[in-house]
């Protein structure tokens, strides 16, 4: 075995290792970062292209970051909380284009309208009260509301195509809404990160064993999965950030932090259209309401997509039942993640979830004809031999202890560190990627807490992110200024 010193081991390939490694290399160009990825290829999994939604999530189009409670109330706050993070996101890759350590812009990120639709009366007055507390916000003015079929049928052509004439419809729209390539951008972060000699990418590395010494560093035991050959890396610092693969690799550190976590992965699929004169009549992404018992990466959305430079149009995603945490890993994947700390919560959450359970496996039964059926609410002149079903990626939902239940579903994402801050597991799905900045800053304050409280680290973090220590929900001038500039460098006006 040979064994390699470095500072930071960020642990897969995906947008949120390679964001963390980008955001580090900006503080600190010194650093030496290894970052290990068990495929032949980064972001193939949960940031490929196919595998992410793509949609820029800032609370625009999603219904379920607006919760609505019994009384009538919506709660906004977690809408504008997203929203601001994902201006933190758009600030960074602003900065990196003008620094030119990202290509022009299109080649990852493009204007796409978001649009919310809903039918019938209850759910329109739900919308029509979401649009006017949001739209007071700076964050949401520039959301419009309609019930004009005229200009329905403007927004989102497709939808209205087929609509029964007497059917009440009420929709939202936001012009500058984006569809983000995740798998391209994290491409071409790492090829940015590659500049730096002090970087180094291994493929094909799995990781084996994590293990912290009492002097606070990690031996990573990873295995060339083409020459078989092991390796020990010791890391100062270790992220990980493998998607559905962080909560295993997590249960391997042992750390008392790690314990009572659980997860309950989710497959998906899209029915993707084949027809490019249908494709090019659609451009937004319309979202609608989830089902009844669906979990929120399952919320049905008509999507404009630009994959890899070539338009497409995508609808879904149908929720399945699967028992692996990401698309190419094990059916073996939940059993194994079962551990005497969290079986208790894992069971509470089983019992307590069946018309879950039940949907899911539902949803993965279902047959073309059913699926094209939900596709018509959304589309109804849609023809079934111009759409074929294809593999979405997998999600895994956190599964937490919980006095009251024993153990709870959450379907955010949430970051675990230990107490001597000397390594980071990113776990959950959406609002994810697209909040991937703001979550690695988080990363930081809380693992190189004194080092990002230097004034050195500040003013560089300050320079590629205005807003950096601000609130643009608090500060409408702040908002202003940074959504003109990136707007206007992203090419998103």
């Amino acid at each position: 075995m040979t064994e390699n010193k470095v500072d930071v081991l960020l642990v897969g390939g995906g947008i949120m290792s390679a964001t963390l490694g980008s955001l580090l290399q900006l503080v600190d160009p010194s650093l030496s970062i290894v970052m290990v990825e068990r495929l032949g290829e980064i972001a193939h999994e949960s940031s490929s292209s196919w595998n992410n939604a793509g949609t820029g999530h800032a609370g625009y189009c999603e219904l379920n970051y607006t919760p609505q409670a019994e009384n009538g109330d919506i709660d906004i706050k977690r809408a504008l909380s997203i929203n601001a993070a994902f201006e933190v996101s758009l600030q960074y890759w602003s900065y990196l284009v003008d620094k030119h350590k990202l290509p022009a812009p299109q080649n990852f990120i493009n204007k796409t309208p978001h649009l919310s639709v809903v039918w019938g009366d209850d759910d329109i007055a739900f919308l029509k009260k979401r649009h006017t507390l949001l739209s007071r916000h700076p964050l949401f003015e520039a959301m419009q509301y309609s019930e004009d079929a005229a200009t329905l049928r403007d927004w989102m052509p497709l939808v209205m195509d087929g609509q029964d004439a007497t059917a009440r419809i009420a929709a939202t729209r936001v012009d500058h809404g984006t569809d983000v390539d995740f798998g391209t951008l994290t491409r071409h972060l790492v090829t940015s990160m590659q500049q730096n000699a002090n970087f180094k990418l291994l493929l094909n590395h799995q990781v084996k064993t994590l293990k912290q010494d009492k002097s606070g560093i990690w031996h990573v035991a990873v295995k060339d999965s083409i020459s078989k050959h092991p390796k020990t890396l010791q890391a100062k610092f270790v992220f990980l950030g493998a998607g559905g693969g962080a909560l295993p690799l997590l249960q391997k550190t042992n750390i008392p932090e790690s314990k009572g976590y659980g997860g309950f992965p989710v497959s998906g699929q899209w029915l993707v259209c084949k027809n490019d004169a249908v494709i090019k009549t659609h451009l937004a992404k319309v979202y609608g309401k989830a089902a009844i018992g669906a979990p929120p990466m399952s919320v049905p959305h008509l999507d404009t997509r630009l994959i890899e430079g070539k338009p497409a149009l995508l609808f879904g995603p149908y929720a399945g039942f699967t028992t692996k945490f990401l698309k190419q890993g094990s059916k073996l994947d939940l059993l194994q993640s079962v551990k005497a700390n969290n079986v208790l919560s894992m069971l509470a959450v089983g019992k307590n979830n069946m018309d879950l359970t039940r949907y899911l496996i539902g949803e993965s039964l279902q047959k073309h004809k059913a699926r094209m059926n939900t596709l018509r609410a959304y589309y109804p002149a849609a023809k079934d031999s111009e759409w074929v079903l294809a593999e979405a990626g997998n999600r895994v939902q956190i599964i937490k202890q919980c006095d009251e239940k024993g153990g709870k579903l959450e379907f955010g994402t949430e970051i675990v560190t230990s107490s001597d801050g000397s390594i980071a597991a990113l776990l959950g799905a959406s609002p994810g990627a697209s909040v991937s900045v703001q979550a690695m800053l988080d990363v930081m304050k809380r693992c190189f807490k004194d080092r990002m409280e230097h004034n050195d680290w500040q003013q560089k973090i300050k320079t590629a992110i205005p807003s950096f220590g601000e609130s643009l929900i608090d500060d409408a001038n702040l908002l202003k200024q940074v959504r003109t500039q990136t707007l206007n460098t992203l090419k998103l006006t």
